[in-house]
């Protein structure tokens, strides 16, 4: 076997977990796998016989590239704040597998991707490295261009972030987590009657103009219409899971780990049966609008 053969059994063996370090970064499979693919070709061109620690080489060579990635999306971003168009969500396709998506998804947690798409690059790579790769911060530092301090200092900030301490949550958020989780279950299951069971007869869903194919705000009223709306929505509740949102229980939509849409919910109690009904939901969809949300993750 020559060396070049070697160096590529070598790199098979470490690109399980360069995938699930790109996929923590980047929250997309197809941009995983192109930063896998460019990490194999900077090793194939690289001089690394005198590297004693080969599989931290390609971590801290992963993560650059997934770094620059996070960068360029940041850069995009910014250049389109000012955009005016909206584009309607139920129209978006992005290539990728659904289903694999969603299997990722569920590995990770969509809820903790969509909150760490809202941490600026190096907070983001300082978490992922840090929290759920147990790399030190004395190799992350040299990665970020900071000291080990401040890397300690940049993910000590996404934890916040990540776990909602800025947030102060609603009192009754265990009660809200029920009923959102059930309209989640009910949703993913088609199960009509369940979601008809827990909204109020005269429930208003409010749509802002991104959400769907005419540009406008849409509202909807009363349980079985908006049970109905629900039910069309099957696909799109695999991307979707519960998560704190300004604080209370809300659910996060997510198409390759980037937010897109967040239902925002009104749950009251009756006074006499303490039978929940859900009264209000804020679907929103509106760029300016989701990166006003604060969000978090909710313990499981």
């Amino acid at each position: 076997m020559d060396d070049q053969a070697r160096l590529a059994q070598r790199f098979e063996e470490d690109r399980t977990r360069l995938r699930a370090v790109a996929y923590r970064m980047l929250g997309s499979a197809s941009e995983a796998d192109d930063a896998v693919q460019e990490t194999w070709l900077r090793l194939s061109r690289a001089d690394v016989d005198e590297v004693e620690n080969l599989g931290g080489w390609l971590t801290t060579v992963v993560s650059r590239v997934c770094l620059n990635l996070l960068r360029s999306r940041q850069s995009r971003r910014e250049d389109t704040l000012d955009a005016p168009a909206y584009q309607p969500v139920v129209d978006r396709e992005d290539g990728n597998d659904p289903e694999e998506e969603a299997l990722l998804g569920d590995s990770v947690g969509l809820a903790l991707l969509v909150v760490l798409d809202t941490l600026a690059p190096a907070e983001r790579l300082a978490f992922v490295l840090h929290d759920m790769f147990a790399v030190p911060f004395d190799e992350l530092g040299p990665m970020l261009e900071r000291s080990p301090a401040a890397a300690r200092q940049l993910a000590s900030r996404a934890r916040r972030r990540v776990k909602g301490e800025a947030v102060v949550p609603d009192p009754d958020l265990p009660r809200q987590r029920r009923v959102v989780d059930a309209f989640l279950a009910a949703t993913r299951g088609g199960d009509f009657q369940a979601l008809v069971a827990l909204l109020h007869p005269d429930v208003v869903l409010r749509a802002d103009r991104a959400v769907g194919p005419t540009l406008e705000p849409v509202v909807v009223l009363g349980a079985h219409t908006v049970a109905k709306g629900a039910m069309a929505a099957m696909g799109r509740a695999r991307s979707t899971e519960a998560a704190l949102v300004n604080g209370t229980a809300g659910l996060a939509m997510a198409r390759q780990g980037r937010l897109f849409l967040v239902l925002s919910f009104t749950i009251t109690v009756d006074a006499v049966t303490e039978v929940e009904a859900i009264t209000e939901i804020d679907v929103i969809a509106e760029r300016d609008r989701l990166d006003k949300l604060r969000l978090a993750v909710l313990d499981a």
